[in-house]
């Protein structure tokens, strides 16, 4: 056997690096990129690739939280600037435990997907449904008008209980989600964490009041928290959190 070199010439970081992004994207399926690999066409389709990748969950195609996020940061900030309505929805699969347990990861996989489809379908173009937890959902719906808010909570939840999920010769599984609403109070200047944790208490309503419904707001939140108070006007007194 030939004695290794006492040392190698140093691996070149950057190819390092672009191979692995090379890989990232055939792994999602993005096997042709435009343009002659090195050209600047070429470079943009690996960013724009890697920037999708980022931003999406791997088992649904639906946003990530991390896009999620963003995004509820976005949402927030024009709705402090325009003054329309916009809804946050907070999904959570009912018994999901037992969807693991009695069949297995593979079905509750299956699960995940099901209401992952339910949910691009119900939406607009405009809306973004995300994978924010395990089976957990959310859909922020920018220009939604109160009037309209029930009816979408209750088209996604319909569409949702109507799919019937099949494994092999005798499985068949219905699913069912909670559904709990909230809307970003207008003008004011909020936070996601207030705007999510208000959805989240009409969740929790849903799920203790029997599961497989929607819960919302009755109306949109007019009152203004201390915390709200302390960001429209830049300040905030230590005794207003209390």
């Amino acid at each position: 056997m030939s004695a290794l070199p006492e040392s190698l010439p140093p691996a070149d970081p950057a190819a390092l690096q672009l191979d692995r992004a090379l890989q990232l994207l055939q792994q999602s399926g993005r096997d042709a990129l435009p343009g002659a690999p090195g050209s600047a066409a070429w470079l943009q389709a690996v960013i724009d690739g890697l920037c999708e990748i980022s931003s999406r969950d791997a088992l649904t195609g639906l946003s990530n939280r991390r896009a999620f996020e963003a995004a509820l940061n976005r949402e927030i900030d024009r709705v402090a600037r325009s003054g329309e309505p916009a809804l946050l929805l907070m999904l959570d699969i009912d018994h999901f435990k037992r969807v693991n347990d009695h069949h297995g990861h593979i079905v509750g996989d299956q699960v995940i997907r099901a209401v992952a489809e339910c949910l691009a379908e119900c939406v607009r173009p405009m809306d973004l449904p995300a994978r924010i937890g395990g089976e957990e959902f959310a859909v922020i719906l920018p220009n939604c008008p109160p009037a309209f808010g029930q009816t979408v909570a209750e088209r996604i939840r319909q569409r949702i209980e109507q799919k019937v999920i099949t494994a092999g010769l005798s499985l068949r599984l219905g699913i069912t989600v909670s559904v709990g609403g909230a809307y970003a109070p207008q003008w004011v200047r909020s936070t996601p964490a207030l705007w999510t944790e208000r959805a989240d208490l009409q969740l929790y309503r849903a799920k203790s009041e029997g599961r497989n419904r929607t819960c919302l707001e009755p109306t949109p939140v007019s009152n203004v928290s201390a915390e709200e108070k302390g960001l429209l006007f830049g300040t905030t007194m230590p005794g207003d959190l209390e």
